[in-house]
């Protein structure tokens, strides 16, 4: 059995079906680039069509590989400075802990959170906590596998108020080409997916989900078909007659389009359907 993955990450596949390959009303850009001294930027800017709001951020990353160091600066358009400082697998062997700061020069407000993960054969573990003057939060999560089965748990706690406000549960079974995954939110959110590769051109996923106290299940069901080494079509609709199509091609290396659509299939003509335009750079 290899590491388990993060409980943020369980049904990842099934997840990335159905929100990669679209941006429904957005036109986005991405820009990545490395320097020769190995400085990694990353730029992103959107532009929302409804709103017409433009949001942008700044990533610069260094990796001090010989120490396993990791430092990164983050700038947004909202004018929030962010820095994080990683170490991995320095301490021992599968250990990361991380050191997240960020500053908002307009307001003054200042949050802080320390990170730590570990992980190895079996098990998956890691622990957040959010520096906050009235009490810190805790964050905690634990992901057990074993031969293709994993359970997760995930909680937060609020010292502040010296309450539980979250405990989520998860169960799930996974393959080289099949995974299922339910959990269980706070004992009134029910939730899960099935994940499938057909075969090397063709993924499908599908998800449910209900409330307590709720007597509609939302549920979708989404497909991924690679047309060629370099072009791949996505399509997904849900109960609520919302279809979302998307198409992405590589036009030459490091350059990637995106285009989607959403469509209200309860009110074709009355418009109010969304397109998505995005463009990913990389060299």
């Amino acid at each position: 059995m290899a590491v388990p993955p993060t409980y943020a990450d369980l049904g990842k596949s099934a997840k990335d079906i159905f929100s990669k390959g679209y941006g429904f009303g957005i036109v986005k850009l991405d820009v990545k680039t490395k320097s020769s001294s190995g400085v990694e930027f990353k730029t992103s800017g959107s532009s929302n069509i409804d709103t017409s709001k433009v949001t942008g951020n700044l990533e610069t990353k260094y990796k001090w590989s010989e120490y396993g160091l990791t430092f990164t600066e983050k700038w947004t358009t909202e004018n929030t400075l962010g820095t994080e400082v990683c170490v991995e697998d320095q301490i021992t062997k599968g250990l990361k802990l991380t050191f997240e700061t960020t500053f908002s020069p307009n307001t003054g407000k200042k949050s802080g959170k320390v990170k730590t993960a570990y992980k190895r054969e079996y098990l998956n573990v890691g622990a957040d906590v959010d520096l906050d003057f009235a009490g810190p939060t805790i964050h905690g999560a634990a992901v057990g596998g074993y031969e293709g089965w994993l359970a997760g748990y995930q909680m937060t706690f609020d010292t502040a108020k010296s309450r539980m406000t979250q405990s989520n549960f998860a169960v799930g079974y996974t393959t080289g080409d099949f995974q299922l995954h339910t959990n269980v939110n706070d004992g009134s959110e029910f939730g899960g997916s099935i994940y499938q590769k057909v075969n090397d051109s063709l993924e499908t996923a599908v998800n449910l989900a209900w409330t307590a106290g709720s007597n509609g299940t939302r549920f979708g069901i989404a497909a991924k078909y690679q047309l060629d080494s370099s072009a791949s079509i996505s399509a997904k609709v849900n109960n609520a007659s919302l279809v979302g199509i998307g198409y992405t091609q590589t036009l030459r290396p490091g350059m990637k389009l995106t285009l989607s659509a959403l469509v209200d299939g309860k009110n074709i003509n009355a418009g109010g359907h969304k397109l998505g335009l995005g463009l990913e750079l990389e060299a």
